[in-house]
């Protein structure tokens, strides 16, 4: 295959996503062999742009500016060896007495970027190991400690139900037909191309066996039924039956909380680290209208849940299906043969002038218990809309009476009464202060004094004392209702002797 006969890279993860769901093994293994191709291609194009640019300067930090991964001393020496084991006469034998293994850093360089460009595999319990273990898990759930005196007798022992879940990693193949030209390139680039073959082998497997594997030679998935007694047939878990969800409104995501907010004994549990994982293609067309929202600036906020959940796009989903759950409550383990053996063919792609050699990924997981995901029916999911109601303000008050009026100490005549708006009162105070009180707070108030002649008046705060002119003073009392229209005027007439 020449360069420009390669699709890109996601075409090709699409393809054997495709082929895995559909169970197409020759349909796999194509797409597989252009991944390979496609790698090595980019591998070589890479290298000759490097090597123009760096004719006088190849140090390991000008390579890593580069992107380069720098390797340990064990990885070089691996690489060395066994690029010389590929290049033996009998390379079966050179690889069969190949006297170091794959380095566990190469596995983790690949784990790590696995767990960037694949999120769901960030947010589960996910452990790189090199073959079988043993999980041990809690089937007790929460419990308390009991409160007592400080030197009181300990009273409550915790329960101790543990049970082992033995996790024996099932095998991911994938074959490595490198070029004889690739072996002269340099460990960093075979290095760069064991990777990305890795990257794609498990890459492919993993996500599908995470999400929907149903337990016969595959891990069992998020949707399965891991329930006590569940029945299984043929070595498959069947899948859990699905909860139909038409919104993602707070009262729909809460019941769904409260469903995994129990463990598998009935027992309650702290909700965090929440994820839904859907298709690309529903999150587009279902979850995304049913999550966005229009800010007051105009601009639209995305991904927004009535509380913190982490929405994962993956293609190992069937459209219409969706998983809700807890994301580090799925156990998986991934690692490559514990022996680094990396076994040879002399047939395969024999006329493309290259030595096919088999590495093998391993890989397995399970859900911790059997409330920690839902299996959520999402094709009737409906966009959201932002309910606007229109609320008509009330009227402003048209109150303009006062409630009170207090002219220091003096005695008004008659008795102060909100309706009645003309008064008399006598001092020989030179001031007064004037208080007037409106019955509604949102009244303004206006107070003025004037001489006998009216010729000289005097603006007087609410609150403030009054400076009286000898004889007769006109207080007028001027209140202003909210609607700011209504009006009604309190006027005292004051003799000061």
């Amino acid at each position: 295959m020449r360069s420009n006969d390669i699709m890109s890279r996601d075409a090709i993860r699409a393809n054997m996503q495709a082929a895995i769901q559909s169970n197409d093994t020759e349909a796999f293994y194509q797409s597989f062999d252009q991944m390979l191709t496609c790698i090595e291609e980019s591998i070589k194009a890479d290298y000759q742009g490097q090597l123009a640019a760096m004719q006088a300067d190849s140090d390991a930090r000008t390579l890593t500016a580069r992107g380069v991964r720098q390797l340990t001393t064990r990885e070089k020496d691996y690489y060395h060896k066994l690029a010389d084991a590929m290049r033996d006469k009998d390379p079966k034998q050179a690889i069969a007495n190949l006297d170091v293994v794959m380095p566990e850093t190469v596995v983790d360089a690949v784990f790590d970027e696995l767990q960037t460009a694949h999120p769901l595999l960030s947010r589960i319990s996910f452990t790189p190991t090199g073959g079988a273990i043993k999980l041990l898990m809690n089937t007790n759930g929460y419990q308390e400690a009991a409160w007592g005196p400080l030197c009181d007798e300990i009273v409550k022992e915790l329960l101790s139900g543990f049970k082992e879940v033995d996790t024996g990693l099932l095998k991911l193949s994938a074959f490595l037909p490198v070029c004889k030209a690739m072996l002269d390139l340099g460990p960093e680039r075979l290095d760069s191309y064991v990777r990305q073959v890795l990257y794609e082998a498990l890459s492919n497997g993993l996500e599908s066996g995470i999400i929907m594997g149903d337990g016969d030679n595959k891990p069992i998935g998020m949707i399965r039924d891991v329930s006590e007694g569940v029945s299984i047939s043929g070595g498959k878990y069947p899948e859990k039956a699905a909860i139909d969800v038409t919104s993602l409104d707070a009262a729909t995501v809460g019941k769904l909380l409260g469903l995994i907010a129990v463990d598998g004994n009935g027992k309650p549990r702290r909700v965090q680290d929440v994820l839904l994982i859907v298709n690309p293609q529903d999150y587009f067309q279902k979850v995304m209208p049913a999550t966005t929202i229009m800010a007051p600036d105009g601009t639209y906020r995305s991904d927004v849940m009535p509380y913190p959940v982490s929405i994962i796009q993956s293609p190992a989903l069937p459209v219409g299906k969706a998983v809700f759950g807890i994301g580090y409550k799925y156990f998986a383990a991934a690692g490559t043969a514990t022996n680094g053996q990396i076994e040879y063919s002399d047939h395969y792609r024999f006329l493309e002038d290259e030595r096919v050699y088999l590495i093998k990924a391993y890989c397995n997981g399970l859900p911790m218990d059997n409330n920690a995901f839902l299996n959520l029916n999402i094709s009737g999911l409906k966009p959201t809309y932002l309910k606007v109601e229109t609320v008509t303000p009330p009227a402003a008050s048209t109150d303009a009476e006062l409630s009170d009026l207090k002219i220091g100490a003096l005695t008004l005549t008659p008795v102060f009464a909100g309706e009645t708006t003309t008064y008399t009162a006598s001092t020989t105070n030179a001031t007064n202060t004037v208080t007037a009180t409106p019955s509604d707070a949102g009244a303004t108030i206006e107070i003025t004094n004037k001489d006998t002649d009216g010729d000289t008046t005097n603006t007087v705060a609410n609150g403030s004392a009054v400076t009286w002119f000898d004889g007769s003073n006109t207080l007028t009392v001027k209140v202003t209702a909210a609607d700011g229209t209504t009006t009604k005027s309190y006027v005292v007439t004051v003799t000061k002797s």
